[in-house]
């Protein structure tokens, strides 16, 4: 869970360009499509090149110091693990700060990578950053499942062939996961752990 570490970097960004700082509710609905399109939400197209580079100094600055883990994630990749499952890190953030975040809490040696924004030209939904993955892993879309939190994953699962489990930790509810199309939607982490513990 970065959002606090994420509404603290807009709250920084945004008056210094003469804009409001946002809620947190605003962040949380903005977020998921990568930086770029986020900020969208909250700047106009001419400052958008200076947001962004306000912004990302800022994350480099304050990255480690509130994100946490989510309950459930250590249980859920070291159960997978025990299973031989191969788990990566498939996410839009900045493929450096993702990387440093799992380092920090812990969960880079469950996993066989972490792939974020500009380890390819592409992010999240789009399917040549998916293939990307998923060849790097040897992965097959056959025995493959995306867990994630917002029609963005629901759409890079639908869009490479796989199903997305969903959980309903980050920015959307059941509701709006289910519409997207997500195979399941799930409270948290936790109730996957059970679902997949016989």
């Amino acid at each position: 869970d970065a959002f606090t570490t994420i509404h603290r970097c807009y709250v920084h960004t945004l008056p210094q360009l003469g804009l409001p700082a946002p809620t947190m509710t605003e962040v949380r609905n903005a977020v998921g499509g990568g930086l770029a399109e986020a900020m969208r939400r909250f700047v106009p197209e001419h400052q958008l090149a200076e947001a962004i580079r306000i912004h990302s100094a800022y994350t480099h600055q304050i990255l480690l110091e509130d994100v946490v883990l989510l309950p459930g994630v250590l249980e859920l990749l070291a159960d997978l693990r025990a299973r031989d499952a191969v788990c990566a890190v498939f996410t839009n953030k900045h493929n450096l700060s993702a990387r440093r975040i799992c380092e920090h809490l812990g969960i880079t040696p469950l996993t066989a990578g972490v792939f974020g924004a500009h380890d390819t030209p592409w992010i999240k939904p789009q399917p040549e950053f998916t293939a990307h993955v998923l060849a790097a892993l040897g992965a097959d879309p056959a025995t493959t499942v995306l867990i994630g939190d917002s029609p963005f994953d629901v759409a890079t699962a639908r869009n490479a062939g796989f199903p997305c489990w969903a959980v309903t930790t980050g920015t959307h509810n059941a509701a709006e996961l289910h519409a997207a199309g997500a195979a399941r939607v799930f409270n948290g982490l936790p109730e996957i752990v059970a679902a997949l513990i016989p």
